[in-house]
């Protein structure tokens, strides 16, 4: 078969199957472009063309290899200036339980009735109460001055001024409660405490 009437054949075997590329031959052959000629008629397809892409398409190029890379593709070296370090401060979050530790609070351990244990009537204690207006008692060692002077307040309704505290050889607290003017101790131990 002669070569002339080999391209005619593979023209025609071109155009039954593709007939847009029976276009492209021609607009091809007027342009005198023998090079894809030949592709055409060797390979039965268009060649494959060479453009560049646009700027646009080649910045989405970018954006999807940045993409792909990830925010940690270059490392960057962080610049010391100082010679000590400092463990940075890092995120420490507040505790928050599944289930509470004790199914219900403990009742106060030092309520009104535990820090004063008892009111003293010796012979020495009678005597601050009638000349210096001042009521003593016994109180639990734990007990500080405010809790005391609250405990008087809850349970007795008595107001204090000053309230001095010591421990006794046999390891109990003591506590002087100096009483307001306005309230008389010799009166509230015959009332309250009945110790007179």
């Amino acid at each position: 078969m002669a070569p002339k009437e080999k391209e005619a054949a593979t023209l025609q075997h071109l155009v039954l199957e593709n007939p847009a590329l029976l276009e492209y031959y021609l607009e091809t052959f007027r342009e005198g472009n023998e090079l894809e000629l030949t592709l055409i008629l060797y390979t039965g397809s268009k060649a494959k063309s060479s453009k560049k892409p646009s700027k646009s398409g080649a910045k989405a190029n970018q954006a999807a290899k940045a993409a792909l890379r990830g925010s940690n593709g270059q490392k960057v070296r962080k610049v010391r200036l100082s010679t000590t370090f400092h463990r940075p401060k890092t995120l420490k979050l507040s505790r928050s339980p599944r289930y509470p530790r004790k199914s219900i609070p403990h009742e106060p351990r030092l309520d009104a009735h535990k820090v004063l244990i008892n009111p003293l009537n010796t012979e020495s204690a009678m005597k601050k109460i009638e000349e210096n207006n001042t009521l003593v008692f016994v109180c639990d060692v734990k007990a500080n001055k405010r809790q005391i002077k609250q405990a008087l307040k809850t349970l007795y309704d008595v107001e204090t001024t000053k309230i001095n505290t010591l421990i006794r050889p046999d390891g109990s607290k003591k506590a002087y409660c100096r009483l307001t003017p306005d309230q008389d101790a010799l009166d509230i131990a015959a009332t309250k405490l009945s110790i007179v």
